[in-house]
């Protein structure tokens, strides 16, 4: 990264790692839910100087404060307050949102909400949608439950290759860069995972919720990039979301599963296509150009999906 940023939410210290701070345009980006924002640093390189990223560590990861309430401080609705908050901080009035799995659904949340959908310019969905596989978020689940403790180094790496391999990362170098990015040492001289092991007991707290009609309320322009072999996005739920919204753009990422690394010209090429492409115009053969409402038409629309 080449700044990094620390501003408070009530008790949590949020820290937002940023690249190309002096960038004339900016794009949010929030990591999956066992990683931190220096998953983008590829991203940041790819997409080039004229981008400023601005990549937080959700509370309980990385760089930012754990909660001594999970219950209250692991779930959407506060990691919404939070984005808010970043915004604000930054003084950003609308922005590009690019997420990963949780942050893809946060992305969505915000974009579906009355208060904060305006602030959404483009929002850009890592292998994740409204409707997720139930056996791959349970396989989640019991993964996050347990505290993981390595005795050396090396067997920390050894285990994110293994439970990372669907990342799709293709050298030693990338590996060794993970592990390095995601290790904290125990007092014991041990090493385990950057995370607060309590961030699965969002599992717990956050019930499961109908994200359709969140789909259906999104008013923004949207690309998903889904890994062929992802265990919790399923091409047909691609289909369904194209059927709900035909002008939505999709890439599907050979040789990954869940999630791509977003690390490689094949994969940031078309998001800069997207993002850079005037919004009236997302013309990504074979989907259909959209023409954009008038603002008061949209405004009418939003509000009859909201009801």
């Amino acid at each position: 990264m080449d700044a990094l940023t620390l501003f408070k939410v009530r008790e949590l210290e949020i820290a937002v790692r940023i690249w190309n701070p002096q960038a004339s345009r900016t794009i949010v980006a929030w990591h999956g839910l066992a990683r931190h924002g220096g998953d983008f640093e590829d991203l940041a390189r790819q997409l080039g100087p004229e981008w400023r990223i601005l990549a937080p560590d959700t509370p309980g990861r990385g760089l930012s404060s754990w909660s001594l309430y999970p219950a209250h401080d692991y779930l959407y609705a506060h990691y919404m307050t939070i984005a808010e908050a970043l915004l604000d901080h930054f003084e950003l009035e609308r922005v590009d949102w690019v997420g990963t799995s949780m942050g893809g659904l946060l992305g969505m949340l915000l974009a579906a909400n009355a208060t904060t959908a305006g602030r959404i310019e483009r929002l850009v969905l890592n292998d994740v949608g409204p409707e997720l596989d139930a056996s791959g978020l349970a396989a989640l689940g019991a993964y996050f439950a347990v505290p993981h403790r390595f005795t050396r180094f090396s067997e920390l790496e050894a285990e994110l290759r293994e439970h990372y391999a669907a990342f799709g990362i293709e050298d030693d170098s990338a590996w060794r860069r993970l592990a390095l990015n995601s290790a904290r040492r125990l007092p014991d001289g041990s090493w385990t995972h950057h995370y607060d092991p309590r961030i699965g007991e969002q599992f717990i707290h956050d019930t499961p919720r109908d994200m359709w009609q969140v789909w259906e309320s999104l008013r923004c322009p949207v690309i998903v990039v889904r890994g062929a072999s992802s265990t919790l996005l399923g091409a047909e739920s691609i289909d369904k979301m194209r059927r709900l919204r035909p002008d939505l753009v999709s890439l599907e990422v050979p040789e990954a599963g869940h999630a791509p690394m977003l690390d490689r010209p094949s994969q940031v090429d078309p998001i800069r296509a997207f993002l850079t492409r005037p919004a009236e115009e997302i013309d990504a053969p074979p989907y259909r150009f959209r023409k954009r409402l008038p603002w008061w038409k949209r405004w009418l629309r939003f509000g009859r999906s909201s009801r």
